[in-house]
């Protein structure tokens, strides 16, 4: 089995390394030279596969048998509709798009080709919440009633990747709901097993902003005379952790010299109270599923680890996790407060890799879906369409000040394709 890359970059080579253990990767599409020659070195890809640009690769008609896409959030559109125009079936890194339309056109197509495009929707590849969804598919604690769910995307993370990185702006790239959290909205509704009725939602860009910005402190780190007594300084925040995640983000060059250098005039090296930024930096979404269960949403940079908490309260009793311990706790609920109650610890198997083992789980699926006529995935593009009109919901709610009614959207996104589909014709 052969295939193609789309974007070289962090997720894209995590995907690509995964599938070289069992498959070849024939050939790489990134704009970037740096990124281009280490994935083309590290899967032997010979220099007439590599390209600098998306066209010249779909030039070639189709050439194996899969492709990914892990290029910016943007760009996943028009990509993967002429992947499946040319016959790919492909690995897709989410947000699928950041407009809702895009996402079903995508699926439309998909689904008239009779191509399987699945989703990167690690969380589901996950032990620990295939682990809570098994305990709430066993009915032991009676149905659910609501959730609190809580994304701590973690202050460091927060302002390299959505204050100074690639996903800070949302006409960049997309609303945070929707480039982070789309995940999590997936997540509540596999979990809750029902489509979102109604999303209310609110947050702002609150603190990485230049009226927060220390006094005498200047546009770039390395030119500022306050960075020592900076948390978020460019030089504390990167090389301690030369040749890691988040430094390899910054430059290919990982020597200090090379680091430093790329400090200097990289977005990386701005004072994050002084870039262009716009994505909220927290936000709260309540959500009324069709089956009645309720859920609040809390995305928030002000966190000091990245990692996802949730509190599952059902019927007989509730559920508790944390995915940074790996530990969900299962408490059965008693007749008073002085009565021993029932709690089972439960530690989820570990797995290497990424996302507590959600990455290698994805990309097995892709590859055993990929060689059977059976589609079938837990992420396929039928199934994850949802989780982002939910994050697009959540985000129009939040800007409007409106509740947004699922359905409704719905109703207004099939007939705007619709009417696409008249003018086309």
């Amino acid at each position: 089995m052969k295939l193609a890359l789309i974007g070289a970059g962090q997720r894209g080579m995590i995907y690509s390394e995964y599938a070289a253990l069992s498959v070849d990767i024939v050939a790489v599409v990134e704009p970037d030279d740096w990124r281009r020659k280490v994935a083309a070195e590290k899967f032997g890809i010979p220099l007439e596969r590599q390209f600098k640009s998306v066209d010249d690769f779909y030039k070639l008609g189709k050439i194996c048998d899969a492709i990914i896409i892990a290029s910016m959030d943007r760009d996943h559109f028009e990509q993967t509709m002429r992947a499946l125009d040319i016959g790919y079936d492909i690995l897709l890194e989410k947000p699928i798009s950041p407009s809702p339309e895009e996402c079903l056109r995508i699926q439309q197509k998909a689904n008239e080709k009779g191509r399987k495009v699945i989703v990167c929707h690690v969380l589901r590849y996950t032990n620990f919440f295939a682990e809570i969804k098994k305990i709430i598919d066993s009915g032991e604690l009676g149905k659910i009633v609501t959730i609190q769910h809580t994304e701590n995307i973690g202050n460091f993370h927060m302002a390299h990747s959505f204050v100074r990185g690639n996903w800070r702006r949302s006409d960049l790239a997309s609303p945070i709901i929707m480039q982070k959290s789309c995940h999590d909205m997936d997540i509540l509704t596999w979990l809750v097993n029902s489509d979102a009725k109604r999303i209310s939602s609110y947050g702002d860009l609150t603190y990485f902003k230049e009226e927060n910005a220390p006094a005498n402190s200047a546009e770039r780190c390395l030119d500022c005379e306050v960075a020592s007594d900076c948390r978020f300084d460019a030089q504390k925040a990167y090389m301690p952790v030369r040749g890691q995640w988040p430094a390899t983000a910054v430059t290919g060059d990982q020597t200090e010299e090379g680091l430093l250098k790329a400090l200097e005039t990289s977005p990386y090296g701005r004072c994050v109270y002084r870039t262009d930024n716009n994505v909220c930096d927290h936000q709260v979404s309540l959500i009324e599923f069709k089956n009645g269960v309720t859920a609040t949403f809390n995305l928030s940079g002000f966190t000091n680890k990245m990692h996802r908490t949730m509190k599952i309260m059902c019927e007989h009793g509730e559920i508790t996790g944390d995915d940074d311990l790996n530990v969900i706790e299962v408490t059965k609920f008693t007749s008073n407060g002085a009565q021993q109650y029932e709690q089972t610890v439960i530690r989820p198997g570990a797995v290497n890799g990424a996302h507590n083992g959600g990455d290698v789980g994805l990309m097995n699926d892709f590859l055993e879906q990929l060689g059977t006529s059976d589609f079938n995935s837990r992420s396929s593009i039928n199934r994850s369409v949802e989780s982002h009109i939910m994050a697009y919901a959540a985000e129009e709610a939040r800007v409007s000040g409106v509740g947004i009614d699922i359905d409704r959207l719905k109703e207004e996104l099939q007939q705007s394709l619709q009417n696409d589909s008249l003018i086309i014709m």
